[in-house]
């Protein structure tokens, strides 16, 4: 087992990797909480394959559990879920010293944080991440929310968990296309900060294990040094802006992973054409994503997308943080006015570099 440890301002805990490790969550959660009771939310597909097992864990431990299963997918991260979500842990006499337990991916994570923030003004949770994608971003570092129609995650909150314990066990039941999906936020990972990592997933010499360790010991650097991303942390949204836009349009029907991939293509491809990284590099950023399966030209036309990101959370005082590769291991912050944005979608529409 790997343990890496997560320090912000607001809360200090473990990440917790290995194989197996589903059947430690009863004792974990009992040594990190004062819990007698927990919901324990999952998503169907998610519970048919580990709900009971997860469930036998914490009653061994003499917990009471009331599960929650939810339908699959980003439709689940909605203001109606969450309400259903509250209600359950309202009507389950949740207290103050109670958890809430999220197994499975980025939608079960984000919907039971954002419970566990606000359901009597906050009680700890603890993420078991059965997703690359989650393994490697979304359960690290505090981000919880819901979507709205009219955007992604556009009602959330700040609510880092007490502990994430990663099975990597649970990765074998993947669908192929949500593996591939979760290998775009590990290539963003590679292009903001480890070239080295980038070479590794190029020749297929990186095993699962510390592709998972490299990733979150670079996000809890980052997450320790700007927990509410006012800094530092903005540069996790690489391929974000464009990609939220991309995966609003599609309905989301486009996986998170497979919209980050097309946003990331389009803003290497931007950074490309308007000098700020090499043809080269950009050219071997997306024949990465490719090589892995991945997307990386956007069905909708720059003047769709724009109207999408107007909506973005991610404005303030009139600019949006754009990430801009400027070699693969390095990228920038660029603030962008609104008005500037259709510059670059077009230029990153482009189908070539």
């Amino acid at each position: 087992m790997t343990v890496i440890p997560i320090r912000t301002d607001s809360r200090s805990y473990e990440v917790r990797i290995g194989a197996g490790l589903l059947d430690t969550l009863g004792r974990a959660v009992c040594a990190c909480t004062r819990a007698a009771r927990c919901v324990l939310v999952s998503g169907e597909n998610v519970w048919r394959l580990y709900g009971e097992r997860a469930e036998q864990s914490l009653r061994g431990a003499g917990l009471e559990v009331f599960p929650v299963v939810f339908p699959p997918g980003e439709d689940t991260k909605s203001l109606a879920r969450y309400g259903e979500l509250l209600e359950c842990m309202a009507s389950c006499r949740l207290t103050r010293s109670d958890c809430a337990v999220a197994l499975g991916g980025g939608v079960t994570g984000d919907l039971t944080g954002f419970a566990a923030a606000t359901y009597q003004r906050g009680i700890d949770y603890i993420q078991v991440p059965t997703t690359l994608l989650a393994a490697v971003d979304s359960s690290v570092g505090g981000k919880t929310a819901v979507n709205l129609p009219e955007g992604k995650n556009q009602v959330g909150a700040f609510w880092q968990p007490e502990l994430v314990l990663c099975d990597t066990d649970t990765l074998r039941t993947l669908p192929e296309r949500e593996l591939r999906a979760g290998m775009a936020e590990v290539i963003k990972y590679a292009v903001l900060g480890d070239p080295e990592l980038f070479e590794k997933l190029r020749r297929r010499e990186i095993s699962e294990e510390e592709i998972i360790e490299t990733c979150v010991r670079m996000k809890a650097e980052i997450v320790g040094e700007d927990e509410t991303d006012q800094g530092k942390r903005r540069l996790l949204n690489l391929g974000h802006s464009f990609g939220h836009a991309v995966e609003n349009r599609s309905g989301y029907r486009l996986l998170h992973g497979e919209a980050v991939a097309i946003g990331m293509a389009m803003i290497c491809r931007a950074a490309a054409h308007l000098g700020c990284l090499s043809p080269e590099e950009a050219a071997a950023v997306v024949g990465l994503l490719q090589a892995y399966g991945l997307p990386t030209e956007s069905p909708w036309p720059p003047e769709e997308l724009e109207d999408a990101m107007l909506l973005d959370k991610k404005f303030a005082s009139g600019k949006l943080s754009l990430i801009v590769p400027e070699r693969i291991g390095a990228c920038r912050i660029v603030p962008t006015a609104a008005s500037e944005l259709k510059g670059w979608l077009e230029a990153g529409y482009e189908r070539s570099v």
